[in-house]
C-alpha cells in the first residue's frame, strides 16, 4: 500500500483532489467545485431530485456520483436501472469533455441497462424519454465530425 495515496478510514483509496465542473482533477491548490460526499446515502426519490438538480446546473459528473451511490445501495432488482442512469450521466460528461466516441458508447450502454424498466418504471422515471434522449444524442455524436451541437441535460422523471 502506497503511503502517499489518500485513503478513507477503511483504507480504501480516495482522491481528495479538487475537481472541475466536469469531474477532471485540478491542482491541489485550486478550489474546484463542491464534491459529492463519498458516503452519500439518499432515498431513491431524493437521489433522482439531487441528480436532476446537478444535471440542470451543468454538473453531470456529479449527478453520476449521486446515481452511482444509489446503484451501490440498490436492491438487486434495481441495480441495472441505477447503473444505467449513472452511465447516462457520465456519458453526457464525456460528451461535454469532447470525447464523442466514449460518450456514445456509455450512452448506449446506459440505455441498454434501463430499457428493461420501460414497462413499469419505478419512482416516476421517464425511461422512454431517457432512451430517446440517450439514443438520439449517441447518434448525433456518431455523426458529428467535431461538434454535436448544443447538449441538453435529460429529464430523469416525468414533469
Amino acid at each position: 500500500m502506497s503511503p502517499d495515496r489518500e485513503r478513507d478510514q477503511a483504507g480504501r483509496p480516495r482522491n481528495a483532489r479538487p475537481r472541475d465542473a466536469l469531474g477532471r482533477p485540478l491542482p491541489r491548490a485550486d478550489s474546484g467545485v463542491v464534491r459529492v460526499p463519498d458516503d452519500l446515502v439518499l432515498s431513491p426519490r431524493d437521489s433522482l431530485a439531487e441528480a436532476q438538480r446537478l444535471l440542470d446546473e451543468g454538473l453531470p459528473f456529479h449527478a453520476h456520483e449521486v446515481l452511482e451511490a444509489s446503484w451501490k445501495a440498490a436492491p438487486d432488482t434495481e441495480r441495472d436501472l441505477w447503473q444505467g442512469l449513472a452511465q447516462l450521466a457520465v456519458g453526457l460528461t464525456h460528451a461535454l469533455r469532447g470525447n464523442s466516441a466514449g460518450a456514445a458508447t456509455l450512452l448506449r450502454r446506459g440505455a441498454d441497462r434501463i430499457a428493461g424498466y420501460t414497462g413499469e418504471p419505478p419512482y416516476g422515471i421517464d425511461v422512454t424519454g431517457l432512451l430517446d434522449w440517450a439514443r438520439s444524442l449517441a447518434g448525433r455524436l456518431d455523426d458529428a465530425s467535431d461538434d454535436a451541437g448544443p447538449l441538453s441535460a435529460p429529464r430523469l422523471c416525468g414533469a
